[in-house]
């Protein structure tokens, strides 16, 4: 369970699954989301991203949406 504060409301999520898409042809290689989540992406020879896992661990959650955030390109989209 992670429990977040915005304001006066706290905000707490259980059991949230998340669903990665990469756009191969927007991503331009900066390898941001490889540093931050090197569980659930990696990069092609040719410098892409390659999405290891669509459906992330909990765990890795943050990470992913630290990913999602850095892409220059917006390439990787998440969905709850």
């Amino acid at each position: 369970m992670v429990s977040a504060e915005r304001g006066r409301e706290t905000v707490r999520r259980t059991g949230t699954t998340v669903r990665l898409r990469v756009n191969e042809n927007l991503c331009c290689g900066a390898g941001q989301c490889v540093l931050v989540a090197p569980s659930v992406f990696d990069q092609r020879g040719d410098g892409a991203v390659r999405l290891l896992d669509e459906t992330p661990p909990e765990e890795v959650h943050a990470a992913v949406r630290k990913a999602v955030d850095l892409c220059p390109t917006r390439a990787i989209t998440l969905s709850e």
